[in-house]
């Protein structure tokens, strides 16, 4: 398995705990018996370039001042790993562990951060501007690390700032989930529309079938109208002429049986 990779914050060097697989015996334990330095001094295949000291020994607990007030080494020990939990991982069927330094930083270490930062998010390419992964990824890191710095000179501090950065933390996983949220709900409605458009364009294409048989249809009545129409004119117009021959005929007649009349009654006795 591959160590974890190298990180911003400072740790001390690997400890072997065990060949086997049992991480229950890492409980409240950092070393003692049983666990091995790895041989050479050398760390593990992470090796941060910090340069972090072995944990002390167990009987020996140094004291870090904090103004007025004092505690152990242990106690500072035990609040920077609920902070910053160790790293662990298998090589060669052994349990490697790697605790969070407790070493006081300096200013020189602050500024070395502040390059290995400049440093790292050049190397990976970050971008200066927007959502980029790298650089919030790198400045976590940054900032787990002055914690750590803090946390050993005033756990309170320290305690303090680590709410800040879970609240942090929470606040970005929120936006997060809502970005993802509003982008599910974006694609639901995009789909949607998709489906209603082409509902409406299939509605569109029959409505205009319709028309189109409906428009023959008008045209086609409109043509047995004037069809109708015209047969109908004709056919008056004949009717009429008819009723004229008629009317003259019987007006010959009747002209022609009054003339007869009037001889017959001018004619001598």
């Amino acid at each position: 398995m591959i160590p974890p990779q190298s990180s911003l914050v400072k740790y001390n060097n690997p400890i072997l705990v065990s060949t086997s697989k049992d991480k229950a015996l890492l409980k409240g334990k950092k070393s003692g018996a049983g666990t091995t330095a790895k041989p050479g001094g050398n760390q593990a295949p992470n090796g941060d370039s910090n340069g972090a000291t072995a944990p002390p020994a167990p009987g020996h607990k140094p004291t870090v001042f904090t103004g007025s007030n004092t505690q152990s080494a242990s106690a500072t020990e035990d609040i920077l790993n609920s902070i910053l939990p160790p790293k662990e991982w298998t090589e060669d069927s052994q349990l490697w562990v790697q605790y969070v330094s407790s070493t006081p930083a300096t200013r020189l270490d602050v500024v070395n951060i502040q390059e290995q930062l400049d440093l790292r998010l050049q190397q990976r390419q970050a971008r200066e501007t927007g959502i980029c992964p790298v650089r919030e990824e790198l400045y976590a890191q940054c900032f787990d690390e002055l914690i750590r710095q803090i946390t050993i000179n005033c756990s309170e501090r320290g305690l303090l700032l680590l709410r800040v950065r879970d609240e942090a933390r929470m606040t970005i996983a929120a936006y997060q989930t809502l970005y993802e949220s509003s982008i599910a709900f974006g694609m639901r409605k995009a789909l949607m529309a998709e489906q209603k458009k082409m509902e409406a364009e299939q509605q569109i294409r029959t409505l205009q079938g319709e028309q189109r048989e409906l428009t023959a249809q008008i045209e086609e009545l409109a043509t047995r109208c004037e069809a109708v129409a015209r047969r109908e004119e004709e056919k008056k117009a004949q009717d009429d002429k008819k009723h004229q021959e008629e009317v003259e005929v019987l007006r010959k007649n009747n002209d022609q049986l009054k003339a007869s009349l009037e001889a017959m009654l001018a004619a001598p006795k």
